[in-house]
């Protein structure tokens, strides 16, 4: 397993009975997490807003402190991140992808010239500022015109307006086809699946249906040398194992290189408790030993 140990403006504080509590850079919260099904001390203190489930799904975050910011920013390293409270308890940012965006960024400064990237189902654009800052030239593709404001908020507070980005609201699938027609490349793809999901025009995804077929359309994308093929996933039952295979029946067939896989994770604040947060899958052309 992959932790993330350096993020000091985020910290886990408490994992009891399904619930897990948070700090994010002075703000906490209280929110479920399905993988936490043991029992431990929750004592904390101060909560500033809880997420509770409703029994005819979804649920809301329920107010404890009324001053609690309507936004407010996190920062990992260099990197700035605007968060808010969001519907089906987010806050726009996964902290656990800090591994990723260090993979991403010293990916880019060791190619030693400029990399296109694609980020497909690229939410509020983390990894997207993590190639910026390095120079990339990144293509950003969400089938929500939300998160692609959110992502654009995020480069302006990171000064990366006068880098190269392009933001489209479009259904990931249909765009990959049509960069196929345009004879686009790229060196990086990263993307991020849900389970479910509907496109920019209500298009239907499935990843159990439809992620071994947009991963093989993508090889027709991918340039002469491409660096890096990454694959994070959240969804429940979905082994790290069939991220991987998918990878060696499509990438690995047409470039040589190196697949691996993992969890990522996150450990409570002083505790030896871990909280596994998904798993990844990548292609790279030279290894990444971290």
């Amino acid at each position: 397993m992959k932790l993330v140990n350096d993020f000091s403006e985020y910290q886990i504080i408490a994992m009891n009975k399904g619930m897990k509590v948070e700090n994010w850079h002075g703000v906490i919260l209280k929110r479920p997490d399905p993988q936490i099904i043991w029992e431990d001390t929750d004592d904390v203190k101060n909560i500033d807003a809880i997420y509770t489930r409703s029994n005819k799904g979804g649920g809301a975050w329920n107010i404890i402190n009324k001053k609690i910011p309507s936004s407010w920013q996190v920062h990992y390293q260099d990197l700035t991140f605007n968060l808010k409270l969001m519907g089906f308890k987010h806050t726009g940012l996964f902290p656990e992808q800090a591994y990723n965006w260090n993979l991403i960024r010293e990916k880019i400064k060791g190619a030693k010239r400029e990399v296109k990237v694609l980020n497909l189902f690229a939410y509020t654009g983390a990894a997207t500022i993590a190639a910026l800052k390095e120079e990339a030239k990144v293509v950003h593709v969400d089938s929500s015109r939300g998160m692609i404001d959110w992502a654009k908020e995020n480069v302006k507070v990171n000064h990366l307006e006068d880098k190269k980005v392009r933001f489209l609201v479009d259904d990931v699938t249909k765009f990959v086809k049509r960069e196929i027609r345009r004879s686009h490349k790229y060196d990086i793809i990263i993307m991020d699946p849900p389970s479910f999901g509907r496109g920019a025009n209500k298009e239907v995804w499935n990843i159990n249906n439809d992620l071994f077929n947009l991963v093989n359309l993508c090889t027709q994308i991918l340039s002469k040398e491409p660096i890096l093929f990454l694959i994070n996933s959240y969804t429940t039952g979905l082994s790290k194992t069939v991220l991987e295979n998918i990878l060696y029946q499509t990438i690995n067939k047409k470039y040589s290189g190196f697949i691996s896989s993992d969890e990522l994770g996150i450990k409570m604040q002083n505790s030896n408790l871990i909280l596994p947060c998904g798993i990844y899958a990548r292609w790279e052309k030279e290894k990444y030993s971290k």
